[in-house]
């Protein structure tokens, strides 16, 4: 085996036609022979670039619509001979079989493809077949041959033939495991999709794919190691484009992707703030601006070093008025001009855009590791409506009541568990979260409450039902009128008398909000 291999012929074949011409004539200039096909062929011969068809190199045609074009002896026997092994070496010459030593393939666009909502039929015709075998039979010889399945990676190929007059091993080892994450993935999307189309939720077998966005200092701790892929389209931090400020990190990331979730759950304009996955002050206002004001009542010592979440676009009042604290990372789906000048005076604030919001009754998948496996699950999508709910109680609540119910079940549903929400006026005014005792979630909550927005006349939301009487009389103790919960308990006519003993209004929803 040599190290240094030049590349006296290259086949490429690719959707993606960026690079495409100067990576041609770089080759051709160092006297490549180029074989291509269809369209690809039609470029560089547009181009002025000399090159072979494939049918012609190989001297089968082009048959089934372009099915089989590539997948004959002269290609893959030229790509998978090994020029260290003299029977192979043989064979090759007896079958008139000439060594390929680059093959440049990029797939069908398949996942766009899906993503544009073609039919069954199309999406199937999508589906590489010829590409992906190109690509693994080169990445298993990458001892003799090079393969690029991306743009981005052209140029690293053409810098090393300048300096080396060849490719070394080192970088066809590079590549080839990039290849072989490349058709993973690839696979991955087209399994995913056929499980989709048959209505299997959970196939028996799961292949997860994602794409690196950035590789971070750390994960949650500094000894920790840490990445950030991207897998998806959905509105959020994976698709945000960064205006401003310092390097995201893992738990930056993971905050902004929990506050975004939860702002995006309102169709008033809202604010959400969050710190360590849990929101500590939610609002909506007419205004953005008086979204944030009521949204920082709530917790404002909190809300030091919180995350900021928006679902309008961020205007220059509502950025003035979030600058005046220090603040991680604000995302919103657009900024206007102003408040992106405002926010540039603070220099390590992150700034991010969406273009958009998630929707937060689409169906997906959340994922958790386990020791030896992963737990997967849908996204819990659920939503209530006044139509919803049952009034269990003699008083019946207000109207006023019930939309801070409503409200305050939305935001529960974005709070650790065991969660309790107090909240007035559209407006988040007492958080408790994440505590092995939902009584002690209730007092935490009418504690921070206390300190600040205060709880009198306010209602409460529990993510869960009410395992006794004792977390209801916590609630009622900080001044709720009224309570929202899912009801479900052995004891809920202990609940529901106590809860009429108080004089205060209860409703059920049906549906439970756990978050671990």
């Amino acid at each position: 085996m040599t190290d240094r291999i030049p590349i006296r012929r290259a086949l490429i074949s690719v959707s993606d036609k960026t690079g495409l011409l100067p990576l041609a004539r770089a080759l051709a200039a160092q006297g490549t022979e180029i074989i291509s096909t269809g369209g690809s062929a039609r470029a560089l011969r547009d181009a002025g670039i000399a090159v072979v068809e494939v049918a012609q190199h190989s001297g089968f045609p082009e048959i089934l619509d372009g099915r089989v074009k590539t997948l004959v002896p002269q290609i893959h026997g030229g790509i998978l001979g090994r020029r260290d092994l003299s029977k192979h070496v043989s064979e090759m010459a007896a079958h008139g079989i000439a060594p390929i030593d680059l093959v440049a393939v990029n797939l069908y666009p398949f996942e766009a493809t899906v993503a544009a909502g073609a039919d069954f039929g199309n999406s199937v015709e999508q589906i590489d077949i010829g590409g992906p075998a190109l690509i693994r039979a080169a990445a298993k010889n990458h001892d003799f041959v090079a393969v690029l399945t991306d743009p981005a990676q052209y140029d690293d190929l053409l810098a090393e033939l300048v300096a080396q007059g060849g490719t070394t091993l080192a970088l066809r080892r590079r590549l080839a495991a990039a290849a072989y994450a490349r058709t993973a993935a690839y696979d991955a999307a087209i399994a995913a999709w056929f499980a989709e189309q048959e209505g299997q939720q959970f196939p028996a077998r799961l292949a997860i794919a994602g794409t690196l966005r950035q590789t971070l200092r750390y994960g949650e701790n500094p000894h920790q190691h840490a990445a950030f892929y991207a897998s998806g389209t959905r509105p959020g931090v994976a698709t945000a484009q960064q205006v401003q400020g310092k390097e995201l990190s893992y738990n930056n990331l993971n905050d902004t992707d929990a506050a975004f979730e939860c702002v995006a759950e309102f169709a008033e304009p809202a604010v959400v703030i969050v710190k360590h996955a849990n929101p500590c002050g939610v609002a909506v206002a007419a205004t953005p601006d008086a979204a944030w004001d009521a949204a920082l009542r709530c917790d404002p010592v909190s809300a030091f070093g919180g995350i900021v979440a928006l679902n309008r676009t961020l205007d220059e009042a509502t950025a003035e008025k979030i600058a005046t604290i220090f603040t991680e990372v604000i995302v919103a789906p657009d900024a206007t001009e102003g408040a992106r000048a405002v926010l540039a005076r603070k220099k390590n604030l992150r700034l991010l855009l969406t273009g958009g919001l998630p929707d937060p009754t689409a169906q997906d998948r959340t994922f958790r590791s386990l020791a030896g496996g992963f737990l997967v699950q849908g996204r819990d999508a659920g939503r209530v409506a006044p139509s919803d709910l049952r009034t269990v109680t003699r008083r019946v609540p207000t109207e006023a009541e019930l939309a801070d119910l409503i409200f305050a079940f939305r935001v529960c549903k974005h709070v650790k568990s065991n969660a309790i929400v107090y909240a007035r006026g559209g407006a988040t005014v007492g958080i408790g979260a994440g505590q092995m005792s939902r009584v002690d979630s209730a007092r935490i909550a009418a504690w921070k409450a206390a300190e600040h927005a205060g709880s009198q006349g306010s209602v409460a939301a529990s993510d869960a039902f009410f395992p006794f009487a004792d977390g209801l009389e916590a609630v009622i103790a900080a001044g709720a009128t009224a309570v929202i919960q899912p009801g479900g308990s052995q004891r809920d006519a202990e609940v529901v008398a106590a809860a009429d003993a108080a004089g205060i209004a209860m409703v059920f929803t049906g549906m439970r909000h756990f978050r671990h």
